[in-house]
């Protein structure tokens, strides 16, 4: 049996830098609240909470003190924490920290902004908080069209795309071309940032590439990450024998044993010690 594990697999920097820097604030204080899940990993969280994190949905259930998540939030929860007197500790990823910016940017100069990326993702629920009244999510194709009548509609000649950092590149490229293909002839001043971070890039890029070329290919990751389940969704288009799995306990070995060449990828939020724990495994079938 060979196994070839991606090496983008694990944390990438903002989940790291998260992670890392709340486990230190837990080392200092009993208990520290955090608006949503810090992290799409149900196994880091359960350990986060044993140490005393407590994970809230509304900013107004916090008291003292407050982590924002890696995802980030909406834009009107840094103001009730102000109002409520909250020490805000911001771990928002600095990849989209960025886009908030860019978003901000365009929208004091006047453009309509089409936010590529999953409606319900909390990441794109924040950014999108910083786009203005003119603007409009892009999740599937046919969301195109409507984003684009909204556009016309509006009057404004100058529009600017962006992506939640974690959506699929291929996607992204795709809905791109379509857009600026209907808008090429309707004098629209169109501006494309690509803000799907290099990791989520390099990660998909790999994905693609070893599952081509294995029998079977493991994704490791939290079925609510959206990162996860796009490298799944990558896999799939390559190897049909693709699994996504939380941890190593939901692996059928009896199936596994029967491939010869095993692929493996995480997603961002996956710990080293969950891909380990599953190359331990696998390395016991051989």
């Amino acid at each position: 049996m060979e196994i070839i594990i991606g090496k983008t697999a694990g944390f990438c920097f903002g989940v790291e830098n998260a992670v890392s820097k709340t486990n230190k604030l837990l080392n200092e204080n009993n208990n520290m609240f955090c608006l949503g899940e810090l992290i799409h990993n149900k196994q880091v969280t359960k350990e986060l909470e044993k140490k005393g994190l407590i994970m809230i949905e509304n900013i107004e259930q916090a008291k003292g003190n407050v982590i924002i998540r890696a995802h980030g939030t909406e834009k009107k929860n840094y103001n009730k924490a102000m109002n409520m007197g909250l020490k805000v500790i911001d771990l928002t990823c600095p990849k989209v920290i960025k886009i908030h910016k860019i978003a901000e940017e365009y929208v004091s100069n006047g453009y309509y902004i089409f936010l590529i990326g999953n409606r319900s993702h909390p990441e794109t629920i924040g950014t999108i908080s910083y786009c203005g009244n003119n603007a409009y999510i892009i999740e599937h194709e046919e969301d195109i069209k409507k984003a684009l009548k909204n556009l016309y509609i509006s009057k404004i000649k100058k529009l600017l795309i962006l992506s939640q950092t974690t959506f699929s590149l291929d996607k992204f490229n795709k809905f791109v071309n379509l857009i600026r293909e209907d808008t090429k002839d309707k004098d629209i001043q169109l501006e494309i940032k690509k803000t799907i971070c290099d990791t989520t890039r390099l990660r998909q890029e790999e994905t693609k590439e070893i599952s081509s070329k294995v029998d079977v290919m493991i994704i490791i990751g939290g079925k609510h990450s959206s990162n996860t389940n796009k490298l799944y969704e990558i896999a799939k288009k390559n190897c049909t024998n693709s699994i996504l799995i939380e941890d190593y306990k939901q692996l059928d070995l009896k199936e596994i044993k029967n491939y010869k060449k095993i692929g493996i990828m995480s997603g961002a939020s996956t710990p080293k010690k969950s891909i380990e724990s599953v190359v331990e495994i696998l390395n016991k079938l051989c």
